[in-house]
C-alpha cells in the first residue's frame, strides 16, 4: 500500500475530483492536509470529499494581497499518518515544514506547482534560493503545464523525473449540457471582475467589434468583484454598440449553460499561471482569445487552431474576433478543435500523473539515486 500525503493550502474545486480518484485507486492510501478551509477571497462551491483529509488550525497572514499559511501542526499531522511520500503544492511556511519533515525522516518529497518559468521569472534571490534547496532534494516533480516543467528544469530537475498533473474541470458536465437553439451572446467574460482580469478591456473589444460588424453585439459577464460597478457604468455609455448582461457570481453547475450561450470566450488576463476558465470555455466548445500572460496560451489555446494568443491591444483582439464572427465555418472549426484539445485535460489523467510521480519517488528514493525515467513522463 502506497501512503501519499498531500499538503495544500485550501480545497479547490478543480483538485477535489482528482483527490477522489487517487483515493479510489488500488494500492493507494491518501490523506490530504489542508492549511485552511477557505481563503478569504474564495467563493467556491465544492464537490463532495471522498478521501481522507484533515484541516490544520488556521493561521493566515496577508502580505501584498497574498495569503501566507503558517501551520506548524502539519508536522504532527504527518507523523500520525506516516506517509511513504509527501507532496507539497507550494512554498508557504506550512509546506516548508512538511518538506523539512520529509528531509529529516528520509521520506521522498514531490513538489507540485501550478507556476511556470514565466510566472516566476521575477522572484527575489531568496525565493529562488528556497526553490533550489527544495527542488534539489526532491525525488520527483509535478507540474500543471509545460511551463511548470520548464520551471523545474531551470532549477536542474531531471526531465525523467517530471510528471504532469493537469489543472482541469469536469469536461463531461459540459458535454451533457445541450446546445441552445440560438446563442444570445457573441462574447462571454467569466471570472473575477478585478483589474488584472481585464473586464473593461473585454467591453472595449466588444464595442470595437460592433463598429467593425456594423451591428450591436452582446456580451455576458459571469463573475463579481471590485470592477463590476465601473464595467456596468461603462456598458451603459456604450449601449448603442453593446448589449451587456451581468450574471454575477456563478456556481459550478451554472457554468456549462452560461458558456454555451456565447460564441467566443474573451480571456484578457494580465497574470494567470494557468487559467481554468479556458478549460471551461473549451469544454463548452468555444474558441478562446487569450493574452500571452496566461499559462494556457500556447498549450490548451493554440494560436490559429482553437483561438488566438494576442497582446493586450484592443484593436488586435477586435480584428481577430470580427474575423471569427464573420466566418461561421472557421468559428465552428475552432470550436471543434477546442473540444478536441481539452479532452486530455481530465481528472483521470491528473490523478494518474500524481500517482505515477509518487511511485517513481518511492521506487528511486532520494536524489542522486538511479536517474533513469520510470512510469509515464510528460
Amino acid at each position: 500500500m502506497l501512503k501519499i500525503a498531500i499538503v495544500t493550502n485550501e480545497p479547490p474545486p478543480y483538485r477535489i475530483p482528482v483527490f477522489n480518484r487517487i483515493a479510489a485507486a488500488a494500492g493507494v492510501q491518501l490523506q490530504v492536509i489542508f492549511c485552511a478551509r477557505r481563503e478569504p477571497n474564495r467563493h467556491w462551491d465544492l464537490p463532495v470529499f471522498e478521501f481522507d483529509h484533515r484541516f490544520l488550525r488556521e493561521r493566515i497572514t496577508t502580505v501584498k494581497g497574498r495569503y501566507i499559511h503558517n501551520n506548524p501542526d502539519v508536522v504532527p499531522a504527518l507523523s500520525r499518518f506516516g506517509p511513504d511520500v509527501i507532496v507539497t503544492d507550494g512554498l508557504n511556511p506550512t509546506q516548508i515544514y512538511a518538506f523539512g519533515y520529509a528531509f529529516l525522516k528520509r521520506i521522498p518529497h514531490v513538489p507540485l506547482t501550478d507556476g511556470t518559468d514565466m510566472s516566476e521569472r521575477d522572484l527575489s534571490r531568496v525565493h529562488k534560493l528556497v526553490r533550489r534547496i527544495v527542488y534539489g532534494r526532491s525525488a520527483a516533480f509535478l507540474s500543471a503545464s509545460d511551463g511548470g516543467q520548464r520551471l523545474f528544469e531551470s532549477y536542474g530537475a531531471d526531465p525523467g523525473k517530471c510528471y504532469r498533473s493537469y489543472l482541469c474541470i469536469d469536461n463531461d458536465a459540459y458535454r451533457r449540457e445541450p446546445e441552445p437553439a440560438a446563442k444570445p451572446y457573441d462574447f462571454i467574460f467569466c471570472g473575477r471582475m478585478v483589474p488584472e482580469k481585464g473586464p473593461r478591456f473585454a467591453l472595449d473589444v466588444a464595442a470595437r467589434v460592433a463598429r467593425r460588424l456594423g451591428r450591436k453585439v452582446g456580451i455576458l459577464y459571469a463573475g463579481s468583484g471590485s470592477e463590476e460597478a465601473a464595467v456596468r457604468q461603462a456598458a451603459e455609455s456604450l449601449r448603442e454598440f453593446v448589449h451587456a448582461d451581468f450574471h454575477g457570481f456563478a456556481k459550478q453547475a451554472e457554468l456549462p449553460a452560461l458558456y454555451k450561450s456565447a460564441r467566443i470566450f474573451l480571456f484578457p488576463t494580465s497574470a494567470d499561471v494557468w487559467g481554468v476558465v479556458a478549460n471551461e470555455a473549451c469544454a463548452a466548445g468555444l474558441p478562446v482569445i487569450v493574452s500571452p500572460h496566461a499559462g494556457v496560451a500556447g498549450e490548451l489555446i493554440v494560436d490559429g487552431e482553437n483561438g488566438y494568443v494576442c497582446p493586450l491591444e484592443a484593436d488586435v483582439w477586435a480584428e481577430k474576433a470580427t474575423a471569427l464572427l464573420a466566418d461561421p465555418a472557421r468559428l465552428s472549426a475552432y470550436a471543434q478543435r477546442s473540444l478536441s484539445l481539452v479532452r486530455e485535460y481530465s481528472f483521470d489523467n491528473a490523478a494518474d500523473g500524481l500517482v505515477q510521480a509518487c511511485k517513481r519517488a518511492v521506487s528511486h528514493g532520494q536524489p542522486g539515486a538511479d536517474r533513469r525515467p520510470a512510469g509515464k513522463t510528460l
